[in-house]
């Protein structure tokens, strides 16, 4: 019986080639260690890559095979957005007056809007709706570059409305270029039904919508927004240890406002990744260091808010792995530009540019438990690849407001901007 022939692909002539190496989170002065290859040339076979070289690959391999010329340019791993609240009903924009006024997120929360507002719109929007407008950002999201994304519930607060949010992420995973995680976090807010039994939340939390979500393989990973007038350290100790007898893996929103305790809980329960950091202790970076755990730090969410930089020198320094995602949400951070969030990675951050590529790609893996098949472009791994209007990363991270994906790659197919 003859085998099926195997479908090839080959980005030639890129000027810089630079990716990070491995299938595990790089820390330290790792983070910044990566491979630069001038005038080289990526080779896949099923959307898997086999090879990677320099000069001009075999001829006789490239019979057959469709070719992308990067003429010159620079081309990475496509990036990898470890942190979004992709699916949700409705938008925020009438709370800009509030901000820009100075009230307290929390003041806005305590008042029924905020997560509570989108909680609303997200009840009210069917399926279909919450898809197509889901469909709408990962459609902005591949254009600039991000091929691998995460997306959290939250913003369902019931049963059957966070599987909802859950069920599109698997409608989208199967029918859209961006490939995505699922992430629970029944815990985003204690919902307004619940609010003068919040006991009883987090028990339909760890009876019901854990198991639920487990049980029909709608998550992978679960969450929890640990912060003051949210969910307590305890509280958050009790939903993430049930969701991890469900087979769910530990994330944790910690320190975005406050210094509670959510960082040093992250590293007790060995949670895959910790999320915000914003008012991290020293105390938390022993934690996350001492249990494994990766630092996810969103820089536009505190340039949209106008708040302090997490501490992303201190977590390389003392050798917790740094990840750098978006955020991407109606509330706190309406924008899912990967880029936006490099170029402050660099200026608030004042990580460098190859730091940085680890932090938007391997690392972003590793935090989502995708580093085995992307975040890094090497064989065995998925050939996802972005081909930048630059010739080097320090020009990718010094502009800054213009979209500089060329052309964007999945698979070793074209499926974004034009060469």
């Amino acid at each position: 019986m003859n085998q099926m022939k195997k479908s090839r692909a080959a980005v030639l002539n890129i000027g810089l080639l630079a990716t990070p190496e491995g299938r595990q989170a790089k820390a330290g002065a790792e983070q910044g260690h990566i491979r630069i290859l001038k005038d080289a040339y990526v080779l896949a076979e099923d959307g898997v890559v086999v090879a990677v070289g320099t000069g001009q690959p075999n001829a006789q391999w490239m019979e057959g095979a469709d070719a992308v010329d990067a003429a010159g340019r620079l081309v990475t791993p496509g990036l990898v957005d470890a942190h979004t609240h992709l699916v949700f009903g409705g938008w925020r924009a009438h709370e800009l007056q509030q901000k820009l006024s100075g009230v307290p997120y929390l003041e806005i929360l305590a008042k029924g809007g905020g997560i509570l507002s989108t909680v609303r719109e997200t009840r009210a929007a069917g399926e279909d709706a919450l898809a197509e407008k889901a469909g709408l950002a990962l459609d902005g999201m591949l254009g600039q570059g991000t091929t691998t994304a995460e997306a959290k519930s939250g913003y369902g607060l019931s049963l059957g409305d966070e599987l909802k949010q859950l069920s599109v992420v698997k409608r989208l995973n199967r029918s859209h270029a961006v490939d995505l995680v699922p992430t629970l976090m029944a815990a985003h807010a204690v919902p307004e039904e619940y609010r003068a039994d919040r006991r009883a939340y987090v028990d339909l939390v760890i009876k019901q919508i854990i198991p639920a979500a487990a049980g029909e393989g709608l998550a992978e990973f679960c969450d929890v927004f640990c912060e003051t007038g949210v969910f307590s350290p305890e509280e958050a100790r009790e939903i993430l240890l049930a969701g991890q007898r469900a087979g769910l893996q530990s994330k944790i929103h910690a320190d975005e406002i406050d210094a509670i305790g959510g960082s040093e809980l992250a590293g007790e329960l060995g949670a895959v990744s910790a999320e915000h950091l914003i008012a991290m202790r020293d105390s938390g970076i022993r934690a996350l260091k001492a249990g494994g755990v990766i630092a996810c730090l969103l820089p536009a969410t505190s340039f949209y808010l106008g708040k302090p930089y997490a501490r992303a020198r201190g977590l390389i320094a003392a050798g917790v792995p740094v990840a750098v995602a978006s955020d991407f949400n109606p509330g706190s951070c309406p924008s899912h530009s990967l880029q936006l969030c490099m170029n402050l990675a660099s200026w608030q951050y004042r990580m460098q540019p190859e730091e940085i590529l680890t932090a938007v790609t391997l690392n972003a893996a590793a935090a989502i438990g995708r580093a085995e098949t992307v975040g890094s472009t090497e064989p065995g791994k998925l050939a996802d690849l972005v081909v930048w209007e630059a010739d080097s990363l320090d020009y990718l991270m010094y502009r800054f407001g213009s979209n500089l994906a060329r052309a964007v790659l999945k698979r070793g197919k074209v499926v974004a901007g034009r060469l």
